[in-house]
């Protein structure tokens, strides 16, 4: 009978051990959303709190489905990765959606449209990001870039990614790119001069400008984006339960009342 009680007792601390294990990090009723908080007006920090376009959709989304969001700062290269992995439920952070990133995760329905711009000090010539090449082949496309042109970007973003193919791609080359960790650092870099240029999402840019003085925006975009949240692939009710909630919110207009507040209309 010893023996028994012994067997059940060891059965019962390993099952709990098992329960302790599949919890961990994770509370009942929440999601652990990974963002990367330097990244206004999308997301970043007032006081300790992170707030911002993507910290409101993710509690107005989270709240349709019955969860509240749990937002974990973490550098913006790790995101995808720890969605991936369990780590996190959702990353939200300003994340454009790529053919590269849809390997590793699954992408909510767009919930915002952006575009890369090209910031330059505000006493350059220069007027479009083309004139960064001097050659062009027979259809239009860039073959060579500029002497000492330098590419500041936030690493692991698009801005990065899309600056650092060939130019025949409308890049600029791996060696004319110097990363960054946020782009905010990428800024100051620009006003020490140690880099020609900064590429980076347009409502970002517009921050970064108006709280430096000596910059500006060049006319056009680099490129167009859009915005997505990203679901692990082994999540598809989540997924479901989110595009749910964000065509109520569409609908209800709330989700464009939470980009009017930080975004307002020029």
């Amino acid at each position: 009978m010893k023996k028994v009680i012994g067997i059940i007792l060891a059965l019962a601390m390993l099952m709990t051990a098992a329960l302790l294990v599949t919890s961990c990090g994770k509370e009942e009723g929440k999601l652990v959303m990974a963002t990367n908080a330097a990244f206004p007006p999308y997301e970043f920090k007032d006081g300790d709190k992170i707030v911002g376009i993507d910290a409101e959709t993710a509690e107005a989304t989270e709240g349709e489905a019955g969860v509240e969001p749990e937002i974990d700062d973490t550098e913006f290269g790790s995101i995808i990765g720890g969605v991936q992995t369990g780590k996190y439920d959702i990353g939200m952070a300003g994340m454009t959606v790529t053919d590269e990133r849809k390997e590793s995760v699954n992408f909510s329905n767009t919930y915002a449209k952006a575009k890369q711009v090209v910031i330059v000090p505000a006493d350059s010539e220069i007027e479009s990001f083309e004139e960064f090449y001097t050659e062009f082949d027979a259809d239009g496309n860039p073959a060579a870039v500029a002497d000492g042109v330098k590419i500041g970007v936030q690493q692991d973003t698009t801005g990065d990614i899309y600056s650092s193919d060939d130019p025949a791609k409308w890049g600029f080359g791996e060696d004319n790119v110097i990363r960054y960790k946020t782009g905010a650092d990428a800024v100051q870099a620009l006003l020490a001069g140690k880099v020609t240029c900064v590429i980076i999402d347009n409502e970002p840019a517009k921050s970064f400008v108006a709280a430096n003085e000596g910059l500006k925006i060049l006319d056009g975009a680099y490129a167009d984006e859009d915005y997505a949240i990203a679901v692990g692939k082994d999540n598809e009710e989540l997924l479901k339960n989110i595009n749910d909630a964000l065509a109520k919110l569409t609908e209800s207009g709330k989700l464009d009342e939470i980009v009017a507040k930080y975004i307002p209309a020029e």
